[in-house]
């Protein structure tokens, strides 16, 4: 399958990992605890890569910039449910030390790129 555009940015590489690495984690957890916690965390997210994607394709600066806005709440409601995880003992610190540096990096990446989206004034001036 071709890469569309925005699976070449960096921020979305990254929610990818992240989405994956979480993924593995949850499928060993037991039917409750994926159902309660688990599920959550995975949708929390899975929806930070979606929301970047959703925005590059809306095709205005204005979409694009609240979609990023949208997956860096996404980003807080899954580090929210990941320490949940970790409260309840799902997840070991071990292996929240291994996904705690790839969320580090996606939220200050998270904002250069919502700086990065030109705006209709930015594109007014460049034309």
């Amino acid at each position: 399958m071709a890469k569309s555009a925005f699976q070449t940015l960096r921020v979305y590489e990254l929610a990818e990992d992240i989405a994956d690495a979480l993924w593995s984690l949850v499928l060993k957890w037991t039917p409750f605890e994926r159902n309660t916690v688990g599920c959550q965390l995975v949708r929390a997210a899975d929806s930070i890569g979606a929301n970047i994607a959703e925005g590059y394709g809306r095709g205005s600066w204005k979409d694009n910039q609240r979609f990023v806005r949208i997956a860096r709440g996404s980003l807080n409601e899954t580090i929210h449910f990941l320490r949940r995880a970790f409260r309840r003992r799902l997840v070991t610190k071990e292996q929240t030390d291994l996904i705690k540096p790839l969320l580090d990096e996606l939220g200050p990446k998270l904002n250069s790129y919502l700086k990065s989206i030109p705006t209709g004034a930015k594109r007014l001036k460049d034309a």
